[in-house]
């Protein structure tokens, strides 16, 4: 019997973490709240992740009066192992066209 067709994986090509970090680049003045609505996740998500973003050296910001100023640090190396040699830039050279 098969059941692949009741018990169907959800999976993505993305994950949140790349979500967010395309926002950021996008508008690097962009709000939480924001980024939130536009990746269909929870603003407290969405800190988590700025927050791992930042301890892992992809992201900085900046307090501008009320909000925040982010910076991608283009330069930056992807983290796994597989993924080895491109930079945060070429990544999202291709993810933001």
């Amino acid at each position: 019997m098969d059941d692949d067709a009741t018990t169907e994986r959800q999976w993505t090509f993305l994950t949140n973490h790349a979500r967010v970090l395309v926002q950021i680049a996008r508008d690097p003045g962009i709000r939480v709240r924001d980024i939130a609505t536009r990746c269909l996740l929870t603003e407290r998500a969405v800190q988590r992740m700025i927050s791992d973003l930042e301890q892992a050296g992809y992201l900085t910001h900046e307090r501008r009066g009320r909000t925040n100023h982010y910076s991608v640090i283009a330069a930056k190396q992807l983290r796994h192992p597989a993924d080895a040699g491109p930079t945060v830039a070429e990544l999202l050279a291709v993810l933001i066209r």
